[in-house]
């Protein structure tokens, strides 16, 4: 049986922009074999959408609480959502 597949929407607080946050996100989703999107807010936070397995999105979602090196998470919003199916990858908006 196939895995259910679920849509994350999360919204990364800290200082999560200039640091590679949105580069280091598309390569962990990518390996993850997951598809959406990523992006800067004008707020200073980083959105992600992303879909697949709820198991991989979860490692996404424990990835985004650390992000690359020089990044400090300070809360990341989490909400779960049915998937839309409409992304055929993961890419940097």
């Amino acid at each position: 049986m196939a895995e259910e597949k679920r849509q994350l929407h999360a919204i990364v607080h800290g200082r999560v922009q200039g640091v590679s946050f949105r580069y280091y996100t598309l390569l962990r989703a990518q390996e993850l074999g997951l598809v959406g999107w990523v992006r800067n807010l004008p707020d200073r936070t980083v959105e992600v959408l992303a879909e697949g397995p709820r198991p991989a999105l979860d490692q996404l979602v424990s990835f985004l609480w650390s992000g690359p090196p020089a990044a400090r998470v300070t809360d990341v919003q989490v909400t779960w959502h049915a998937p839309s199916g409409q992304f055929e990858r993961f890419e940097i908006r």
